[in-house]
C-alpha cells in the first residue's frame, strides 16, 4: 500500500521548487493549463484522466472553454502526500511534451496547452 503520510511544509516547499507552475492553495496542490479552445481542453482532461486511473489516484479537475484545473490532494489524509507530487509531474511530463527540433514530428501548428 503506498505512504500516505502528509509532506511537512518542508517537503512541500522542497517539491514545489521542482514542479514549475504548482501552487498550494486550500490545502491542495493546483495546477491550471490554458489551452487553444475546448477540444484541447477535452483531450488535455482525458490525458490527465488516463494518467490518473493508471496510477490510482484521482485529482479534482475543472474545465472551462479554454481552460483546466488540476486539483490534487490525498483523499485518505485530506493533505498532500508523494501521490500527488508523484502524479503532478507525471502530468506535465505528459501534457507539456513537445517534439524535439528537427523531429519527424510537425507537432500542433497553433498555440498548444500552457501552464
Amino acid at each position: 500500500m503506498p505512504d500516505t503520510t502528509p509532506l511537512s511544509p518542508e517537503q512541500l516547499q522542497h517539491e514545489l521548487a521542482t514542479l514549475p507552475g504548482w501552487e498550494v492553495r486550500e490545502g491542495w496542490l493546483r495546477k491550471t493549463y490554458q489551452t487553444p479552445g475546448w477540444p484541447q481542453t477535452l483531450l488535455l482532461a482525458n490525458t490527465i484522466g488516463y494518467l490518473s486511473e493508471a496510477a490510482w489516484h484521482h485529482p479534482d479537475l475543472s474545465l472551462g472553454y479554454a481552460q483546466l484545473t488540476v486539483k490534487l490532494q490525498t483523499h485518505k489524509c485530506r493533505a498532500i502526500t508523494d501521490l500527488d507530487t508523484a502524479l503532478a509531474r507525471k502530468i506535465d511530463e505528459v501534457v507539456l511534451w513537445r517534439p524535439e527540433p528537427g523531429s519527424p514530428l510537425a507537432g500542433y501548428p497553433k498555440k498548444w496547452i500552457q501552464a
